[in-house]
């Protein structure tokens, strides 16, 4: 998670205005980072596009907080309104909590009948692995080799995408990363395997991170993961072979959290949810970031029967998790994402934009595998002829995407990954702006 960010020390190379921003963020202490050598100042936005202080217009290939772009109208009008009547807490009684609620289990499967609101996705992982721990009487977690779930105590010592630096929890167990590009089994690359026979090699691994817990005293509570492993480096792929990794949780004694901050809220293109996908049912969901289009709001929908161990015993209260003005904004995206029917565009829009990626391959040796869902694309960087990973020119494109005033980021292990995540409303012509770019970076980069 820190690949792509400015150091102080790259100060010297910017012109006076920004680099005095950057020395005035002293202020808010060292653990900050901003994106790239030469950051960009952004002051307004629009759908998929975002202009800086002087008026130079952005592609935004990366933001999935703004799910349906930026500023869009509604989302504006609706939380206006709201701010304008009242804004308090859950203590007192309001119809927008209950609209929503209701409303955004209508999207889940019927066994998902309860949901709580928050307002960051920590704090909805956080919540989460507390109810998993009471509905099993464990504590051990596992999470993948380059998950991030949160940044409070929690979760952060169950997110070890934050770095060596980041001490984990001792009930916490890795597995492997599913990572198709990379993975073996019985001689035989992850590609050509079926999902059934990819899902029983997971399986495999939880089977042993729970073996281990068990040596250590340890009773499992949950596996956390999103469908999709958007951190770990974008592995949708196959559908089907997340069954066999949730059936041994359950035999396990264990409960699945899907985290669906990065592939929910019509993201692939497949279903609502992405766990949607993979045609399983969760015991917990959590999302945040796409809910509200970047006001500070989460969730936590559960069975009731996995819930009511933690409900029965702990009240829970979160003073602005499903405040009425961000209740409105949130009611507002959902709407939206029905009235303009996201999900069909990130099917259509990122099925175009995924082949059109995947057509640089053969003249481009750099690109190793291009793989995704919907509008959720992981281009991996790799040295030509090999599949090792090369983060160094991944970030020399980023840096020179970002002089075709394109933005995007990195993910994965290695930091190699492109990982190309943009609002929902991404149209063709968003496509193309990016591809022309993305060429002419290949190019001027000589890769």
């Amino acid at each position: 998670m820190d690949t792509n960010s400015f150091r102080p020390q790259m100060a010297a190379a910017l012109d006076p205005r920004t680099r005095a921003l950057t020395e005035e963020r002293e202020v808010l202490g060292p653990a900050y980072r901003l994106f790239y050598r030469k950051p960009v100042h952004l002051v307004t936005g629009r759908g998929s596009h975002l202009w800086d202080a002087d008026g130079v217009e952005y592609l935004d290939v990366y933001n999935n907080v703004a799910s349906v772009g930026h500023c869009h109208p509604r989302v504006v009008e609706a939380l206006s309104k709201q701010a304008a009547s009242l804004n308090t807490h859950t203590r007192y009684l309001h119809e927008n909590v209950l609209r929503y609620a209701e409303d955004i289990l209508s999207t889940m499967p019927d066994e998902l009948d309860r949901v709580m609101f928050q307002c960051t996705g920590s704090e909805a992982n956080d919540l989460a692995v507390r109810v998993a721990q009471a509905y099993t009487g464990g504590e051990g977690v596992i999470v993948t080799a380059e998950a991030y779930h949160g940044n409070s105590d929690l979760t952060s010592k169950l997110s070890p995408a934050l770095g060596t630096a980041q001490t984990l929890g001792l009930t916490m167990r890795m597995i492997p990363t599913p990572d198709t590009y990379r993975v073996a089994i019985d001689g035989r690359p992850a590609a050509a395997c079926s999902p059934e026979e990819f899902g029983a090699w997971m399986a495999g691994e939880v089977r042993r991170a729970v073996a281990d817990m068990e040596r250590h005293g340890i009773r499992f509570a949950a596996l956390l993961a999103d469908s999709i492993f958007s951190s770990d480096g974008v592995y949708p792929d196959p559908v089907g072979y997340l069954k066999p990794v949730i059936d041994a949780v359950h035999e396990l004694g264990g409960v699945w959290i899907a985290d669906e901050v990065q592939p929910g809220f019509t993201r692939t293109g497949d279903s609502f949810w992405g766990f949607g996908r993979q045609g399983i049912v969760p015991d917990l969901v959590t999302s945040g970031k796409p809910m509200a289009n970047g006001l500070p709001t989460s969730m936590m929908a559960a069975r009731h029967e996995v819930l009511e161990p933690f409900a029965s015993s702990i009240p829970y209260f979160n003073t602005f998790g499903g405040n009425p003005v961000c209740m409105a904004a949130a009611q507002a995206v959902l709407d939206v994402m029905r009235d303009e029917d996201t999900m069909g565009n990130a099917k259509r829009v990122g099925a175009i934009f995924r082949q059109a990626v995947s057509g640089l391959m053969d003249a481009h040796p750099c690109i190793g595998d291009v793989r995704g869902a919907g509008l959720y694309i992981g281009c991996e960087i790799v040295k030509p002829g090999t599949k090792e990973p090369d983060q160094a020119t991944a970030l020399d494109i980023l840096e020179t995407l970002r002089s075709h005033r394109i933005l995007t980021s990195v993910c994965g292990r290695y930091g190699n990954i492109l990982k190309l995540r943009p609002p929902l409303v991404f149209s063709e012509s968003d496509v193309d702006w990016f591809m022309d770019g993305f060429s002419a970076t290949l190019k001027e980069l000589g890769l």
